[in-house]
């Protein structure tokens, strides 16, 4: 299938930190994590474009950083994690017979490794705002007193996951001047769950991933 263009401002600002390139993606999501036992996280998700052949590309592009993203913005990221996650996916990448290129050169495809860190706040309406004619005159009141709930309360919801992303370099579509180029995200890995939190939970997500991608193979 063709993948669908989401968030497009921010794979622009993206692929120009980390491939020193302009333009749009197009991407597709899925999520599958809800009441999920330890024992079942994490979760691996892959999607690519049915419509591609892999073994076209020989080169590809890869930071040796991680973009690191959240509410704030956007951020090259270097730790122990990160870089374990660069040099796993590089190792793979390369045993699958594609050629990684310096950052800057001309290269077949663009790959990204993105780490999502987002906390969204929100707020909720109480249906139980005031009860006093209820509890105090039903149940004869407390000492004079009456209940009293806020009308409406805050919530904050994280969302933390790690992706990786696949863009088609070599096969840009014709752009009209002053245009921005589209850039197609072929593929697409997400990591939820469990929080990746060692260099062991590193090695056992990007072996599960690459493992569930047996398509990415370039030409003997």
């Amino acid at each position: 299938m063709v993948l669908q263009q989401l968030k497009k401002d921010r794979w622009i600002l993206y692929v120009l930190l980390l491939l020193t390139i302009g333009g749009g993606l197009t991407a597709c999501k899925e999520n599958a994590i809800n009441d999920l036992s330890p024992a079942d996280s994490p979760v691996y998700i892959t999607n690519y474009d049915r419509n591609i052949n892999f073994s076209q590309y020989k080169t590809y592009s890869l930071p040796d950083s991680v973009v690191t993203e959240s509410n704030t913005g956007y951020e090259p990221t270097l730790g122990p994690l990160e870089s374990r996650f660069v040099s796993n996916v590089a190792s793979a990448l390369t045993s699958r017979g594609f050629q990684r290129v310096a950052r800057g050169d001309t290269a077949d495809l663009g790959v990204a490794i993105i780490r999502v860190n987002n906390l969204y706040t929100g707020v909720g309406l109480n249906p139980y705002g005031y009860y006093g004619g209820y509890w105090g005159g039903y149940y004869g009141g407390f000492g004079g007193y009456y209940p009293y709930y806020p009308s409406y309360y805050t919530y904050q919801v994280a969302d933390q996951y790690w992706e990786i992303q696949i863009v088609d370099l070599k096969n840009q579509p014709a752009t009209t001047p002053g245009s921005e180029p589209q850039l197609t995200v072929i593929y697409d890995a997400t990591v939820r769950g469990a929080d990746v939190s060692t260099q062991q939970d590193v090695d056992a997500a990007t072996t599960a991933i690459f493992n569930q991608s047996p398509y990415l193979q370039a030409a003997n």
